[in-house]
């Protein structure tokens, strides 16, 4: 079964890296958030919104996963070419790299004709962070920052879950952390009711996240830094992030670039001072969010290669023992 995982995954990273997620076709993320949006209404509410949280969880993700695996059930007892492009499929709409570059390039963009007001707006629709007032420097950090974090996230975390559980579990990872994405705040609507998610999601990203961090810094070429030093503020500086995971891919992207990130933010005009990580070497500037695209698009190809061989040394050893 492995081997069907391994193709359908692969598959799905090549429809990813060519059409993305076209606006005119339907998007299953955008339903699970619906589907999340009116249970949150109906139970968040009240008494024991901790235990509520947990509920609303266990809900979600028994969906999600139960309507997945009919799917791929379903089509592998019709044929198995037809389970795996079903799986291919599945786990094509949990990636997001093509998405996530064109995000990045919306910014960087204007930044090219100094449209710093077009600019603000393109990262507006992909940060929480407010926008309205930043300058050339900041609007570049937040975009880098965005695709360095989200380079686990939205591609490597789910194609990991898709070798070890298939379509099933790499979009049991989405609604997750769809769920934490809505739902865990630290705020008083959310604080006590989206603790389930937040911790969730936190515990899955665990590997992949470490993963994705050291691997940006093995396939990745730093004019700045050496392989020892990139890895020594990889480790160092990622631990400062307040996600337990986040600060692995922007500590590693900062290490390869020579810059740093993390710094001042507001959210609806409440100031964040995040950690800073990196040794600054050199200024922000708009090349680093190409540079970033090219980091992202070089770790999600070696992520892959590393897939087959983890997956393949299992196949023989599973052959072996069988």
């Amino acid at each position: 079964m492995i081997v069907n995982h391994l193709l359908a995954l692969s598959l799905a990273f090549i429809l990813d890296r060519v059409i993305g997620d076209p606006r005119w076709l339907p998007h299953p993320v955008v339903w699970v958030g619906k589907l999340i949006s009116v249970v949150e209404n109906k139970v968040n509410k009240g008494k024991y919104k901790r235990s509520k949280g947990v509920f609303f969880l266990v809900f979600i993700l028994a969906i999600v996963f139960i309507i997945t695996m009919s799917i791929v059930v379903g089509a592998y007892l019709i044929h198995p070419f037809f389970g795996i492009v079903m799986e291919a499929m599945i786990i094509f709409y949990a990636i997001a790299q093509k998405s996530l570059k064109d995000a990045a390039m919306e910014v960087y963009e204007p930044l090219q004709t100094g449209n710093v007001t077009e600019a603000r707006l393109k990262l507006s629709y992909i940060v929480g962070r407010d926008t309205a007032s930043l300058q050339e420097g900041d609007i570049v950090r937040g975009t880098v920052e965005t695709v360095a974090e989200n380079t686990s996230d939205g591609i490597t975390a789910p194609l990991f879950y898709a070798l070890l559980g298939g379509a099933p579990l790499a979009f049991l990872y989405r609604a997750i952390n769809t769920c934490d994405s809505m739902v865990g705040y630290n705020n008083d609507r959310f604080g006590r009711f989206g603790w389930a998610s937040a911790k969730c999601d936190d515990l899955v990203n665990w590997i992949p996240s470490r993963i994705t961090g050291l691997i940006m810094i093995i396939v990745n070429h730093s004019s700045i830094h050496s392989k020892k030093e990139s890895v020594n503020i990889l480790v160092t500086d990622a631990k400062k992030h307040p996600s337990p995971n986040s600060g692995w891919g922007e500590a590693a992207v900062a290490a390869l670039l020579g810059v740093q990130l993390g710094g001042r933010n507001t959210y609806q005009g409440i100031v964040s001072n995040r950690a800073l990580m990196g040794r600054k070497k050199v200024e922000l500037k708009k090349e680093h969010i190409t540079q970033t695209v090219k980091i992202m698009a070089r770790t999600c190809f070696a992520f892959l290669l590393f897939l087959w061989v983890i997956g393949g040394v299992s196949y023989a050893i599973a052959r072996t023992w069988g």
